[in-house]
């Protein structure tokens, strides 16, 4: 029997990790998967483009919800699921990492009696004042199945009490990453558009809430990234969020080389041909990691502390690298989703 999954996305990483598991889906043949588009990150620089490439199937739902106060977008999102999931009656709700789709995707399923599957679980930054760490402390406390990147975040888990149906699965953006890498082998074109040489230049993005909500700290990060501008160019890809920001506060970015959002395969090449990375995005941290590129995160803390300890990553205001580099064998191998999509048909009977 075919099983039916309703898949919730509605943000750029979100898009990516899906379409490494929906082409495991589509490969597998013993579950059929409904994708649901949430709408909040909705124009083509952030959305469609990532549809396009990432060979993900087109939603058969697609909300249109986005702004709003996180209480808003959260409700309406959990209102207009509901609807969804009463009418495709899934057998399993699969969500992925720590937006508000997320967590409106695993309340309403929750509450409709539907197994949640959380394909990122078990990362914690301990750090309650951000909204993705409530987002993904919830949904993991609601999820009926587990899918963790790492073994650090089932500890977390289990220090929990979150024990049942947990497992290590690597990190399915490692999959992502090697489908990029392989799809745009000798691409340079960004690189040609934007002036750049291999070798030459800094990549970063910022848009996390606790960088662009608050004056002050964006000012901090601003006069930083200057810094390091000055050593060589800087490109920076300005997330509608940051520009916004930006803009209210009498700020710039003047001294990077500024571009609109990019798409994930003119970002990977991006990466490819950079000397290091600065970022307040999760997946960045990781994917400077599979391009081999050292990183620093411009933030207090990072759920993603392998990336530290074996000497990839550092926090921009604490230590220089410490340790020497080595590879992380907790991301695995590049076959996540095989093993996901492996696990869900188990637990599906």
């Amino acid at each position: 029997m075919t099983r039916k999954i309703v898949t919730i996305v509605g943000a750029r990483p979100q898009f990516i990790k899906a379409g490494a598991v929906s082409r495991a889906i589509a490969q597998d043949g013993g579950l059929d998967e409904v994708l649901v588009h949430t709408g909040q990150h909705f124009d083509d620089a952030m959305s469609d483009i990532f549809f396009r490439e990432l060979e993900l199937p087109h939603p058969k739902h697609n909300l249109g919800i986005a702004g709003q106060t996180h209480g808003a977008m959260t409700g309406r999102m959990m209102e207009a699921i509901e609807k969804v999931l009463i009418e495709e009656t899934p057998d399993l709700c699969l969500v992925y990492g720590d937006t508000n789709s997320t967590i409106a995707g695993s309340l309403a399923a929750a509450k409709l009696h539907i197994p949640v599957g959380h394909v990122e679980a078990g990362l914690r930054s301990f750090n309650r004042r951000m909204p993705e760490e409530l987002n993904r402390v919830v949904t993991d406390h609601l999820a009926a199945i587990q899918f963790c990147p790492t073994r650090a975040s089932i500890d977390n888990l289990r220090a929990e009490g979150i024990v049942q149906h947990v497992y290590h699965t690597g990190d399915v953006m490692f999959d992502a990453t090697r489908f990029a890498i392989a799809a745009t082998a000798g691409r340079d074109g960004v690189l040609q558009q934007l002036g750049l040489t291999r070798g030459n230049y800094n990549v970063c993005t910022i848009h996390r809430a606790e960088n662009t909500d608050d004056p002050v700290q964006l000012a901090k990060v601003a006069d930083y990234l200057r810094a390091v501008a000055a050593e060589r160019p800087l490109v920076l890809p300005l997330h509608p969020r940051t520009r916004g920001a930006l803009a209210r506060n009498g700020l710039n970015f003047d001294f990077a080389v500024l571009t609109e959002p990019l798409g994930y395969f003119d970002l990977n090449a991006l990466l490819a041909g950079a000397v290091a990375i600065y970022t307040d995005s999760g997946g960045l941290q990781k994917e400077a990691y599979f391009h081999g590129k050292p990183c620093v995160t411009l933030r207090d803390e990072t759920e993603w502390v392998e990336t530290i300890d074996h000497g990839w990553n550092r926090l921009w205001q604490g230590p220089d690298y410490v340790t020497p580099r080595q590879p992380i064998a907790d991301y695995g191998a590049g076959d996540a989703a095989e093993k996901i999509v492996t696990l869900l048909r188990d637990f599906l009977g």
